[in-house]
């Protein structure tokens, strides 16, 4: 099994308690044993719970940041994610900022994007992706 940076929406769905995200994250941590997500999708999750002023969530939230890695925005993954962009640009498939930093943090770590989003994410051809809600 690949390893996988956790997108934003998977987290999200964690976070809710979808039952088929849950057993899938309990298999992938048995053969890996942490999750990876990237700055990207810890500021997605951290905006959207201050603008819903979700304490409760917050505080989960925080608890649960020191078990994963955070992958940072590096230098490499800037290019891996402007190269991304460039040949979304091209096919005329454009992808949202925000995925392609996320796929170049991916790309960057020798690494695939477990999410639902599939729709964006695929267009990046380079991308191996799991979708642990199907």
């Amino acid at each position: 099994m690949k390893q996988l940076l956790i997108d934003t929406d998977i987290l999200s769905r964690f976070f809710r308690g979808d039952t088929q995200v849950v057993k899938a994250m309990g298999r992938y941590l048995s053969i890996h044993q942490t999750l990876h997500i990237s700055i990207i999708s810890q500021y997605e999750i951290l905006s959207g719970l201050y603008h819903k002023d979700a304490q409760q969530q917050l505080n989960r939230f925080f608890a649960f940041l020191p078990t994963v890695t955070i992958l940072p925005l590096t230098d490499l993954a800037i290019e891996k994610s402007a190269q991304c962009y460039a040949q979304t640009r091209k096919l005329g498939t454009p992808v949202d900022d925000m995925d392609l930093l996320i796929a170049g943090i991916a790309l960057a770590n020798n690494m695939g994007v477990c999410t639902h989003n599939t729709a964006h994410f695929s267009k990046i051809s380079s991308l191996y992706l799991e979708d642990w809600t199907i």
